[in-house]
């Protein structure tokens, strides 16, 4: 077990996201119970698929239209938000963010700590802590990292100790900077919630925290409630659902055990599909993850 208590990371969490977050739109129905469990949970949006196209005015103009009020920017997309960008550049990137009702969550990265070559992996730690840099020059408050895979030849329990080490030093690192690693369940194998699990077992700190990520394995026997139990207490500011009402993903049973734990932080629109009007569809999911909350405290 690690040194750092389960319970005093979760406080602490919930603390740092109450600070960092900014207050929920005007108008939002969610403003009139602001003291039920779940009430400060907030709806954002990664710019995987909807939001790829988008500069950073549209993205801006859109989430306000949408009353989407923070977004988290995935690297390589139409944003130019890029590690390259100089100080003067990632100045103006925090100003039209500031001087706007979007918040800028931080960046969604493809680094991965899996890697058997120890040059590789002291590449994408190195990588990462130039992400968090980005993050906090231009008012984003984290970084989202993966697993991200098992290799043949070397046992799990190896490459899960491996993950959990690298992400105990970029905790610190990100702690030093006012920033947080995002550790997104994700990869063949690694996104299974046990062995989550166990990478965390290997951080001291609360600077690397989990982002839910709403994938099938989820529901792997015992179930949704075990699996999400298991990690619960290690969750950051920010999960990522898909489509709230397509598919056959438990939706309402996530919502209902985020509102049980009074979750405060992000739960961030991955979206799959291509409406055509995507404004539009931000909007109607929206009311249905306004809906799905008003369900959960009802409970």
């Amino acid at each position: 077990m690690n040194s750092f208590s389960k319970q005093t990371r979760r406080n602490f969490i919930g603390d740092l996201s109450v600070f960092t977050a900014a207050a929920l739109f005007p108008g939002s129905t969610l403003l009139s119970c602001r003291n039920l469990p779940g009430s400060k949970m907030k709806l954002g949006l990664v710019t995987y698929l909807w939001a790829k196209d988008w500069d950073i005015p549209t993205i801006i103009g859109n989430c306000t239209e949408a009353n989407i009020p923070g977004v988290e920017l995935r690297v390589e997309h139409a944003h130019g938000v890029t590690l390259d960008l100089s100080r003067q550049q990632r100045e103006e990137v925090r100003k039209q963010f500031a001087g706007s009702a979007v918040e800028i969550i931080g960046m969604g990265t493809n680094e991965q700590y899996d890697w058997p070559d120890p040059e590789r992996l002291k590449q994408s730690i190195d990588t990462t802590k130039a992400w968090l840099q980005l993050s906090k020059d231009i008012g984003g408050s984290g970084v989202k990292v993966k697993p991200n895979q098992f290799h043949e030849g070397i046992p799990q329990a190896k490459t899960l100790e491996q993950i959990g080490k690298a992400l105990n030093e970029l905790g610190r690192y990100a702690l030093n900077m006012g920033q947080q690693i995002r550790l997104e369940v994700h990869g063949v194998g690694t996104q299974e919630l046990p062995n989550i699990a166990k990478i965390m077992e290997y951080v001291e700190n609360v600077g690397s925290t989990v982002c839910w990520n709403s994938n099938s394995e989820d529901l792997n026997e015992p179930g949704l409630e075990f699996n999400f139990n298991l990690v619960k207490d290690y969750f950051g500011d920010i999960c990522h659902v898909r489509e709230l009402n397509l598919g056959d993903y438990p939706y309402q049973q996530l919502m209902n055990l985020f509102v049980r734990m009074d979750y405060k932080g992000w739960i961030l629109l991955e979206c799959r599909t291509d409406p055509e009007d995507k404004v539009a569809a931000l909007k109607e999911q929206r009311e249905v993850f306004e809906k799905m909350i008003k369900n959960a405290q009802n409970l």
